[in-house]
């Protein structure tokens, strides 16, 4: 106890005790998230060489969230319930010259990630003053399943490409970068992180921070790893193009990590063919699908990218030489109309087609065997 209470007075001191202004303001939005807080907030107990606050934006939990938070000296604000609005509302009230957003279950395994992050972006101010950083990605997995899949998703953490940033990795910029950006768009209750990330993009550029930022896998690993990583594609491909309406009408898409459990895609799929019904028509369908074409031909170096993490036991690391062959010679052969058309064709054919009445068969036979399960003599 007295050495935790010594590394606290070093490093994590309270309020009153610190500069004014400390360097770094660690927002963490909340619902919550009693279990997993204590360990992240016990990794930040453990940064060295840094003066910083950590502020909590909590978006109303019932658990036992702000004691967890006030025995580590955090200061804990209650907000309306909304990951966007909870980070700026957290934000308005942090007094850090650099603000670094954190998702509850983050975890830090190196005592100097969070010096060595800030001064790599320092550095990189100097040449390009609307920059922004965040970590490659490692997953806290409960077992082996998808390690391919999973390796993937943490390799592509690590670039710097369209679509493939969000708030798991961490967010670190400055303060007058944060408000010129006007903060997290929180109109719509979601993809709040990726809709910040590509304004980041388009106004400053992205930086890869030294070192790895871990997270719980809890939610692919509750949810089922195919069907999430499935889902999250619709989301991605139907947010760039502007289908906003498919995230105000789909079930279940926000529920906390907490609330987590198989994941059932047939309700999604279901809502698709409403839309393509009773909102798009014909020609509309068309349209979305052509655009949904156009999105994924200019993300078809995933594919070419997966190939390089599938063979990295044989390529050694950080090599990639088949995305290197798909933006030179492949990217300028496929950026036509006609490609952007075949592939919205594929796209409807796949989603609508195959993978809808598969999931809803699955399903159907999921829920048979569960109606079907014999009970136990107390009836439960």
């Amino acid at each position: 106890m007295q050495d935790r209470e010594a590394v606290m007075s070093q490093q994590i001191r309270p309020l009153e005790n610190r500069l004014e202004k400390p360097l770094l303001s660690v927002i963490i939005p909340t619902l919550n998230e009693a279990g997993a807080l204590p360990a992240l907030l016990a990794d930040l107990e453990r940064q060295g060489d840094i003066d910083f606050e950590i502020v909590i934006g909590d978006g109303g939990s019932t658990d036992a969230t702000e004691a967890v938070a006030g025995s580590f000296g955090s200061r804990f604000l209650r907000c309306p319930r909304g990951r966007g609005g909870q980070m700026n509302a957290a934000a308005g009230q942090a007094t850090g010259i650099y603000f670094l957003f954190l998702h509850a279950d983050s975890r830090l395994d190196d005592s100097r990630l969070l010096v060595n992050a800030l001064a790599t972006l320092q550095q990189a101010e100097k040449e390009h003053p609307r920059v922004a950083g965040h970590f490659r990605l490692r997953f806290m997995r409960s077992g082996q399943r998808n390690r391919l899949a999973y390796r993937y998703i943490e390799e592509k953490t690590a670039l710097n490409r369209t679509n493939t940033t969000n708030g798991d990795q961490g967010l670190l910029l400055s303060r007058t970068f944060y408000h010129q950006l006007g903060g997290f768009d929180d109109s719509l209750p979601f993809l709040e992180d990726q809709r910040l990330a590509e304004k980041i993009r388009d106004q400053g550029r992205w930086l890869t921070l030294p070192g790895s930022l871990h997270t719980s896998a809890r939610r692919f690993e509750n949810e089922g790893f195919h069907r999430r990583y499935l889902l999250m594609g619709m989301m991605m491909g139907l947010f760039s193009i502007g289908e906003l309406a498919f995230f105000t009408r789909a079930p279940g898409v926000y529920r906390v990590q907490q609330e987590t459990g198989q994941l059932l895609l047939t309700p999604f799929f279901g809502l698709l063919w409403s839309m393509v019904r009773r909102d798009w028509g014909l020609s509309g369908t068309l349209r979305t699908f052509y655009r949904l074409g156009h999105y994924i031909r200019h993300n078809a170096w995933q594919l070419f990218f997966f190939l390089d993490v599938w063979l990295r036991p044989h390529l050694g690391p950080g090599r990639y030489p088949l995305l290197g062959f798909y933006d030179r010679l492949v990217a300028p052969c496929i950026d036509f109309r006609l490609v952007s058309a075949l592939t919205g064709l594929c796209c409807f054919v796949w989603y609508m087609g195959i993978l809808a009445p598969f999931f809803w068969l699955q399903e159907s036979l999921e829920r048979a065997g569960k109606n079907g399960r014999p009970r136990d003599e107390t009836g439960a």
